[in-house]
């Protein structure tokens, strides 16, 4: 079933009402605390995976407050650049695999943590101005990332991040301690406090499931003697972005993927926009529509762009803030101003940085195991929303045995080239590029095609 945007009652503010500041700021609020807990994982569990933790309060700084910028460009729409919307940006999940791959590589070579923040910032500098370019063909690459592809790959990184998830709930990457019991049981506990609290009635609480979730997990980790928590006294008061602190890198290898995941990134966000359009009482179709969608997607690719210049890991716009909008009956582009402006104070201050870093492995793997599962989930909703003939369920076989296969053997193409290995090592890369050959060789019947055609602006984002 197609869901349905609100009614005119529904909405308390509409998309160019001005609401005082009161109102505004307790809107605000909600949208940081659905979108807080995402933009800081990201570059919790990348710092954490490539050991970077001397430098994670400042990762974590830049992420808010890069968030706030972009957010900020969304609404206020400057020189046609954004949406002109409620689109909060966020540290985007579906580049890890990409990140961390890259991130490896350079490790591999004997790297410094410097020289891996180097070339990621590198190649996601890059990427950027890809989805920049992207943005002014949004409506012929809409014809072949289509629901089915996307619905493929966003299953890919769900199911691919979650053995990130069980890494951290057993204790970590080559932790002494992994898989002992407490480790399990306050992942577990941390689990089962999200799942509780998402099935409230109270809106506040299914918001803020996850912070609160991460909270009492501490809590009890402290108990347990798992939190031993540091002293914070020698973090610097304020955050100061520096462009390309730790330098520019770049090599194709590492460039390749991540390219590939900006593309579907890209098809994402119209489907965000489209959620929003609905939401806000905007029409999905037309001229306003398609100017709406280029620039959405643009202010993808600009917020990404100042993201890897003052080191942070690339945005996205974040669709659970669609549900705030929903919930809230708050669909004003100006409160979206009030948003970045909080999200960048916050950034301001790496103290919030050095205590989040501090939450035990454990306790962060209960809740993102949630997170990457819902991503998992997402996907497969996606795919339902696609006709699944037998050309469907071919290519998604494939991609899928592709794609885990790849994951489950990592070993497979080691004789092959390096570049060959950096694109296909991954199964996000090699089931999604699986996905777009298929879907471009394989004909598709005329009634499927207009029935994707019809779906495509409708359902796709309400599901992920």
């Amino acid at each position: 079933m197609q869901p349905e945007a609100p009614d005119n009652n529904d909405l308390i503010y509409g998309l160019n009402d001005r609401p005082r500041p009161g109102p505004a700021v307790l809107a605000a609020i909600q949208h940081v605390l659905a979108a807080f807990v995402g933009i800081i994982t990201p570059p919790m569990i990348i710092g954490s995976a490539l050991g970077l933790g001397a430098y994670m309060p400042y990762l974590i700084s830049m992420a808010l407050m890069v968030s706030g910028v972009g957010t900020f460009i969304q609404a206020r729409r400057p020189f046609g650049i954004g949406a002109g919307m409620i689109c909060l940006q966020g540290t985007s999940f579906a580049f890890l695999g990409a990140v961390l791959s890259a991130g490896f590589m350079v490790k591999q070579r004997g790297g410094s943590p410097e020289d891996i923040m180097a070339m990621v910032f590198g190649v996601c500098f890059f990427g950027a101005v890809v989805q920049i370019v992207l943005s002014r063909f949004i409506g012929q690459l809409r014809r072949v990332i289509t629901p089915l592809v996307t619905g493929i790959v966003i299953t890919l990184i769900g199911v691919s991040l979650i053995k990130v998830g069980v890494t951290d709930l057993g204790g970590g990457f080559n932790a002494p301690d992994f898989g002992e019991p407490v480790n399990l049981a306050l992942g577990v506990f941390v689990l089962a406090v999200i799942i509780v609290l998402n099935r409230s009635s109270a809106p506040w609480l299914r918001l803020s499931a996850i912070i609160i979730g991460l909270a009492v997990g501490s809590i009890a980790a402290w108990f347990s003697g798992k939190l031993v928590p540091h002293s914070i006294a020698d973090v610097a008061l304020v955050s100061i972005p520096v462009p390309f602190r730790f330098g520019f890198s770049f090599d194709w290898a590492a460039f390749l993927p991540v390219a590939l995941i900006y593309l579907i990134s890209s098809i994402e966000t119209v489907g965000d926009l489209t959620a929003n359009c609905m939401l806000s009482r905007e029409p999905i179709k037309g001229p306003s529509y398609i100017a709406r969608l280029k620039g959405g997607v643009l202010g993808d690719g600009v917020s990404c762009m100042i993201a890897a210049t003052f080191s942070a890991f690339p945005n996205t716009t974040f669709a659970q803030n669609n549900g705030v909008i929903q919930l809230t009956g708050v669909a004003s582009r100006y409160v979206g101003l009030y948003i970045g402006a909080i999200l960048f104070l916050l950034g301001l201050f790496p103290v919030i940085g050095a205590i989040l870093q501090q939450i035990p492995k454990p306790v962060l793997g209960g809740a993102t195991l949630v997170m990457f599962g819902s991503v998992a989930a997402a996907g497969v909703r996606i795919l339902a929303q696609a006709p699944l003939d037998r050309r469907s369920m071919l290519i998604i076989a494939t991609s899928f045995g592709v794609g885990l296969g790849i994951a489950a053997q990592p070993t497979l193409l080691h004789h092959l080239p390096q570049l060959v290995q950096s694109l296909f090592d991954s199964a996000i890369t090699s089931g999604g590029l699986t996905a777009i050959v298929m879907c471009l060789l394989l004909p598709e019947g005329k009634q499927t095609s207009e029935t994707n055609e019809a779906k495509q602006q409708t359902t796709e984002s309400f599901e992920h």
